[in-house]
């Protein structure tokens, strides 16, 4: 069993917000936990499905696009939404291998060169630390009762959160549902054809860094029976934010929820 210890907990609007750490050594700083936050709905609801969401490159886990996403998942659903910082990440500090990779791709983007093959490697990197991370995690918020051990889980990620997500859910059998997006199909197209789950997944159909080849590549890989691409106009970072929405009500389909409209 993995101890989990919330450390800090807050409310506004119908929704709880608890940090917390997964694993580690309480007051040994050699050996830390780690970080995360779990979003809930107000105390005393009923048990509840629960969903994981994996954060971009460079960001972590309260970004904004995160506190987004769980407050619709959380209001509109009433589920709960948990998300750790993945390795070198947030409150976690950078390793030497972390700053080279990070130097490398500020180089090619500054000269003009594909950013992809760095990319796709270092996120690579981070799925083999960030998966028994996540799989511990998981382990660790299904003790709590309000959770539990048999209800439905959901797995929401996109670019990075990609990167670290098909690798967890094609080997974790507690993920029902997953929505993925904005990858390149180099190292995850094998582990996408190890995934049966419902999926969703999110392509800019103009991406100036992963061409549409590419992108439909790896939603083609998906062993999935059933698979739904969303393909937007519009490039790397405009992947519009009616896709959250979209997430919400496939989750909703299943995880058995239904959608609360907003007030």
């Amino acid at each position: 069993m993995h101890s989990l210890q919330f450390t800090a907990e807050s409310s506004s609007d119908g929704m709880v917000e608890r940090d917390f750490t997964v694993g580690g050594v309480p007051g040994v700083p050699g050996v830390p936990g780690v970080p995360g936050v779990l979003w809930s709905p107000a105390p005393g609801a009923d048990r509840a499905p629960l969903v994981l969401m994996g954060h971009g490159g460079g960001n972590h886990k309260k970004h904004p696009a995160m506190a987004g996403r769980a407050r619709l998942l959380v209001t509109g659903c009433g589920f709960h939404v948990a998300v750790i910082d993945a390795p070198g990440h947030g409150d976690r500090p950078r390793t030497p291998h972390d700053e080279q990779e990070i130097a490398d791709l500020y180089r090619a983007r500054a000269a003009g060169e594909p950013e992809g093959p760095i990319v796709v490697r270092y996120n690579a990197h981070l799925a083999e630390l960030a998966v028994p991370e996540w799989q511990a995690t998981l382990d660790a918020l299904q003790e709590l009762p309000e959770i539990g051990n048999d209800g439905p889980v959901g797995y929401f990620g996109i670019n990075m959160g990609t990167a670290i997500g098909i690798p967890l859910v094609a080997i974790e059998p507690r993920i029902t549902a997953a929505v993925f997006g904005q990858h390149w199909p180099d190292v995850l197209a094998e582990k996408a054809r190890r995934i049966t789950v419902p999926i969703e997944f999110d392509m800019q159909w103009d991406d100036e860094h992963i061409p549409r080849e590419a992108a439909l590549a790896l939603f083609d890989a998906f062993a999935s029976k059933e698979k739904t691409l969303h393909a937007n106009a519009g490039r790397h970072k405009e992947l519009p934010r009616f896709e959250a929405d979209s997430a919400v009500r496939f989750f909703a389909r299943h995880l058995g929820r239904a959608v609360t409209p907003p007030a």
